[in-house]
């Protein structure tokens, strides 16, 4: 099985530690290398341009990919379905004009110039408002056209919008909210082998912001302890040697820990570990 990932830019790296954290470790994967293995034998990666991937995933070069929501709306291909939202490479692609302008708001570009390095897109976003300006494909410096007078607005990409406003654009609207998504060609989506990279790339997600708590505690304190701890359908209980004592053990939200393991303290616990979690599978 091939798996697309972008082969530079801002989205190359998180991807393949991604991969890696989900057991799915790139091996000889030096740099202008087209494939490289995986440690699973049957996977291999395809490196390839962000903007590329959804239509190599279409055409069966790959059977998954992963890269911006972005990018697969704008290759507008058929027969990809959407697995896994992979929560990184967050953005926004808005429309934004001259802060100084009378564009104010969608339908002011009627008739007018919109410069973008999104084209379908951008068109999908006016023929849903009913607005029909004229598209303008760039391949960069979209935010200068408005200011060298080759378009009245622009619709480009947008994290902290700081760009934006050193170049004096206002945003008027969002657009599109996008990241970083794993998809798949809809007569592979089933296979065993893409639902193992779905479950384990899943498994790295839903550990994120959690930690494994384990502990000692009376036997008799037991429901004490559960209230702290409610974990995942409820904490793990486990005897010990120790007569009057049981171990707990539960998945506890990092942002809850402190204040856990202080109620636990106070409940009679002891032996408290918290350790973090590299993959949880519900």
């Amino acid at each position: 099985m091939r798996i697309a990932v972008p082969n530079k830019g801002r989205l190359h790296d998180p991807t393949l530690e991604l991969l890696d954290r989900a057991g799915i470790g790139v091996e000889n994967g030096a740099d202008r290398q087209l494939y490289a293995d995986t440690v699973d034998p049957d996977i291999t990666v395809l490196y390839a341009r962000a903007a590329d991937i959804p239509e190599y995933v279409a055409d069966g070069a790959a059977d998954v990919g992963i890269t911006g929501y972005d990018q697969v709306r704008e290759s507008a291909v058929d027969d990809v379905a959407e697995l896994l939202d992979l929560d990184f490479g967050k953005c926004r692609l808005v429309l934004a004009a001259p802060e100084d302008g009378d564009i104010t708001e969608p339908g002011d570009l009627d008739g007018k110039t919109v410069a973008t390095e999104f084209p379908t897109v951008t068109r999908d976003y006016f023929d849903g408002k009913g607005v029909d300006p004229e598209i303008v494909e760039v391949t960069g410096a979209t935010e200068l056209t408005p200011h060298v007078e080759m378009a009245d607005a622009i619709v480009d990409i947008t994290s902290t919008g700081t760009t934006l406003r050193v170049n004096r654009l206002a945003i008027v609207d969002e657009v599109l909210a996008s990241s970083v998504r794993l998809f798949a060609r809809e007569d592979v989506r089933d296979d065993p082998k893409v639902q193992q990279v779905e479950t384990a790339l899943r498994s790295v997600l839903d550990a994120a912001g959690k930690r494994y708590v384990m502990l000692n505690a009376p036997e008799d304190r037991l429901d004490d302890v559960k209230d702290v701890l409610p974990g995942l359908g409820g904490p793990t209980v486990l005897d010990v040697d120790e007569p009057g004592m049981v171990a707990v053990h539960a998945v506890v939200a990092e942002r809850d820990v402190f204040e856990a393991v202080n109620d636990l303290k106070g409940v009679g616990a002891s032996g408290i570990l918290v350790t973090e979690i590299e993959r949880l599978v519900e």
